[in-house]
């Protein structure tokens, strides 16, 4: 016989729109990046005819501005919000526990732990991938392609002012940090490629449920197990 299911109201309402929001933004930074990178076969006649490349420069600059708002608003809501929405931004590296924690996680996603733990946000190595590779990521994103976008504007924008004027020099040149932009994009795709796979496969053998609990709020646990979260 089951045992009956427990819930944790985990994700807040605000936390759940920045992650919808900011998953939207980044699938458009990623293909319209891509095609920026890449451009599309100039077609026959007049330029002004065929403003293709523009409107997709103008929807990567407008994921971009989303992009860097939203990790704002994501530094603000990890103080406002409870102590799931902190995971993120600060994790607890200074506790023995959350080590232990990881390395349970790579046995558990290496098949070789036999049960899996609980917790009601992230588990440790989930928040020790996204702080480094989607928290510091985002960052270097943000303030790459703020730097390259300045450029376009000149240099009596606020971008150029704010980015450009010590980005530029600090790399050596555009070019440069064109190159490190877009390697760091496919880095964020390979994310969230293994953070799909992740939730995906966390819903079907942990007995936990994940995808959902982005949409309610809610994480749901098929067992009464205590939780194992390190706070």
């Amino acid at each position: 016989m089951n045992a009956p299911a427990q819930s944790v109201y985990a994700y807040e309402k605000p936390l759940r729109l920045w992650h919808g929001l900011n998953a939207l933004a980044i699938v458009v930074l990623a293909v319209t990046g891509y095609l920026i990178a890449s451009p599309l076969p100039s077609p026959a006649g007049e330029a002004s005819e065929h403003f293709l490349m523009g409107y997709i420069r103008f929807a990567h600059f407008a994921a971009g501005y989303i992009l860097g708002i939203g990790l704002l608003f994501r530094c603000y809501w990890a103080y406002a919000g409870n102590e799931h929405a902190r995971q993120l931004l600060l994790p607890p590296l200074l506790k023995p526990a959350f080590w232990q924690g990881v390395l349970h996680e790579i046995r558990w996603y290496a098949f070789l732990a036999g049960e899996p733990k609980k917790y009601a946000g992230h588990n440790p190595l989930a928040v020790l991938a996204m702080h480094f590779l989607y928290v510091w990521a985002s960052l270097f994103m943000i303030i790459t392609g703020f730097a390259l976008y300045g450029e376009g504007e000149g240099q009596s924008s606020w971008q150029y002012a704010l980015f450009s004027s010590w980005v530029l020099p600090l790399f050596g040149d555009s070019q440069t940090v064109h190159t490190w932009h877009h390697l760091v994009m496919w880095l964020i795709v390979c994310f969230v490629l293994i953070h799909i796979y992740v939730a995906v496969r966390e819903d079907k053998l942990s007995r936990q449920s994940v995808l959902s609990a982005m949409v309610t709020g809610w994480r749901t646990f098929k067992d009464d197990r205590p939780l194992d979260d390190v706070h």
